[in-house]
């Protein structure tokens, strides 16, 4: 790779040419105007405007990416997640242009972005999946028929997209009428197509997921799991490496099944496979085709850089490591740190930051994009940072993120700071006892998060001016 372009923006962005950086190869990024004063704009070796403010639209313009990517002389494009990343046409576009897209080939993009078509490739590379039905269901009558197969609840799913977009849940007929309308309204809307498809609905699962790298050398491997079941609206907040539900045997069977069937698509790059674990077995959710969220927590419990090995798969490289290399060593932890209200619902809330501290010391890493004095724009994601810490077991992780946690100094946004310090003394998290409707069981989590606001509070006479400053904005955020 002679120079690469990241047609992403904020954390991830700053990730992909920190890695470049060590790989010594120069890069471009593109922004739009509403990013112009970002951190990986600054950090890029050059950077070019993509689009105007406020356009939320301007990272998904695949001519003009392409276009930038060739007169800055960038013979490969990273897509980061979301926006362009599991783009079919964008990986096809680069393709045509003699461009290098980090990922895998449109082919496979397009085979795992539809979740029927994934549902059936991975039946037939006998990966267990959730019962449900083969195709999309069309109309309400159709849809009768096939929940009384699938047997109530059912869960109505967009067959395009992801993040729990238009997903709705029926536990009898009468239901199963709104939510097919709903959904299909939802998914026409988000992702240009209507159709859906119905699953069994599994109450109370863990999401558990497993990493896998696979090169152009026929070299496909996985990195463990991460367990991703505390969510808020099917989307995650917490992550952590390993799962306290998998047993070593449960692993390597798990391991398994995700490498077959990322061996039986051709898969070339990073890539997860996403499974819902309940009473002991699981079953394929979908397969992300990219780079994760929370891929830092597998980084740490196996010193693999992920997003090197994208890069040199990328470029031909065989993996620098085989499945017998993998070693999982101690336990780490994500939160994601977000601009956004936990007391009103988890609403958005960009901002100034009139002052940003991020935590340090030893076992914690921070991912971010922002810094002291960065406007957070109200057009995109709301994530500020993933925080990540290291311990010899869970206990000292847990330990660490508490303490992390009690550092970070960030005002002049609502953040979701008080949450994850309420889970990370949740008596349920800490045995372990998790599942997706952890956040909505947890009543007691809102008292928790008004305590902690109500202790910053107090603490602000004894505090020097930046922990002053934090307490004036958490104690905002408690009385509102």
């Amino acid at each position: 790779m002679r120079r690469l372009l990241v047609a992403n923006r904020g954390e991830i962005a700053v990730r992909v040419l920190r890695a470049c950086r060590e790989l010594g190869i120069p890069t471009v990024a593109v922004y739009s105007e509403a990013d112009k004063d970002a951190l990986f704009v600054h950090y890029a070796d050059e950077a070019h405007c993509i689009g105007p403010a406020p356009a939320s639209q301007s990272y998904l313009r695949i001519e003009k990416v392409i276009e930038i990517a060739q007169a800055a002389g960038a013979d490969a494009i990273h897509p980061g997640y979301g926006f362009l990343a599991e783009n079919p046409q964008f990986a096809a576009a680069c393709e045509a242009a003699g461009i290098t897209f980090v990922g895998p080939s449109a082919r496979v993009l397009e085979l795992m972005g539809n979740k029927v078509a994934a549902r059936l490739e991975m039946r037939r590379a006998g990966v267990p999946v959730v019962p449900g039905t083969d195709g999309p269901v069309r109309g309400f009558e159709q849809a009768r028929v096939a929940a009384a197969e699938v047997g109530y609840p059912v869960l109505v799913k967009p067959a395009s997209g992801g993040g729990g977009i238009g997903m709705s849940v029926a536990v009898d007929e009468r239901e199963l009428r709104s939510a097919l309308a709903d959904s299909e309204t939802i998914a026409q809307k988000a992702f240009g197509s209507g159709e859906v498809y119905l699953e069994r609905y599994i109450p109370d699962p863990r999401h558990i997921e497993i990493q896998v790298l696979g090169d152009s050398h026929g070299n496909v491997i996985h990195l463990g799991e991460r367990e991703c079941s505390i969510q808020r609206r099917y989307q995650k907040l917490i992550e952590e490496a390993p799962s306290t539900a998998l047993t070593p045997e449960l692993r390597a069977r798990m391991g398994a099944v995700a490498v077959e069937a990322a061996r039986t698509i051709g898969y070339e790059g990073a890539g997860t496979i996403e499974f819902l674990f309940h009473e002991g077995e699981f079953h394929f959710l979908e397969m992300n085709t990219r780079v994760q969220v929370e891929h830092p927590v597998t980084e740490m419990v196996t010193g693999v850089d992920i997003v090197k090995e994208q890069l040199r798969i990328a470029a031909g490289e065989a993996l620098s490591l085989a499945q017998d290399d993998v070693r999982m060593d101690g336990w780490a932890l994500e939160c994601r740190v977000n601009a956004e209200d936990p007391l009103a619902d988890f609403a958005p809330s960009p901002g100034k930051l009139t002052r940003y501290r991020p935590p340090g010391g030893v076992g914690v890493r921070v991912d971010s994009g922002v810094y002291e004095g960065y406007t957070i724009p109200p057009f995109y994601d709301s994530l500020i940072a993933k925080l990540v810490t290291w311990g010899r077991d869970r206990d000292e992780a847990v330990a660490r993120m508490r303490r992390a946690l009690f550092e970070y100094t960030i005002a002049g946004s609502r953040t979701n700071l008080a949450f994850h310090e309420a889970v990370m003394q949740n008596p349920r998290f800490l045995r372990g006892e998790l599942d997706t409707h952890f956040i909505d069981k947890e009543a007691g989590l809102v008292v928790e998060m008004r305590a902690i606001l109500q202790r910053d509070d107090s603490l602000a006479a004894r505090l020097p001016p930046a922990g002053r400053e934090k307490a004036r904005v958490v104690a905002a955020v408690a009385a509102a």
